[in-house]
């Protein structure tokens, strides 16, 4: 079994800046993409930005310029730096890991959220 843990999330201000991070644990031989979604209420879920293992990098149009996505692979981590946050922003934001465990298989693991507010 694999476990995300995202942490970072919280309130701030529009034209503010937070950090999220999800560190993986568990059985992991090695992590290919990682990502972030985020999910508004009554929305559908959306990619926000994702990075493969060698550190190609894909982002929403929404969030380009504002958000950079990095990770440590010696750490099995993911972060997601924010900046010049705006009220539409808000959401709860999810880590995905695109896994494959010692043993055979990949397997896609979702971390359990968490919130972002941005007040105007």
């Amino acid at each position: 079994q694999v476990q995300l843990v995202e942490s970072g999330g919280g309130l701030v201000q529009a034209g503010g800046s937070l950090r999220l991070s999800c560190a993986a644990s568990g059985n992991i031989f090695t992590i290919n993409t990682m990502g972030w979604y985020r999910q508004a209420p009554g929305k559908q879920r959306e990619l926000v930005a994702d990075i493969t293992r060698g550190g190609s990098t894909n982002y929403a149009d929404s969030v380009k310029g504002r958000f950079t996505i990095s990770r440590d692979n010696a750490k099995n981590t993911v972060y997601l730096q924010m900046n010049s946050l705006k009220p539409e922003d808000t959401a709860v934001y999810y880590c995905n890991a695109d896994v494959i465990p010692w043993g055979r298989g990949e397997y896609d693991y979702w971390g359990q959220g968490t919130q972002v507010t941005v007040s105007s």
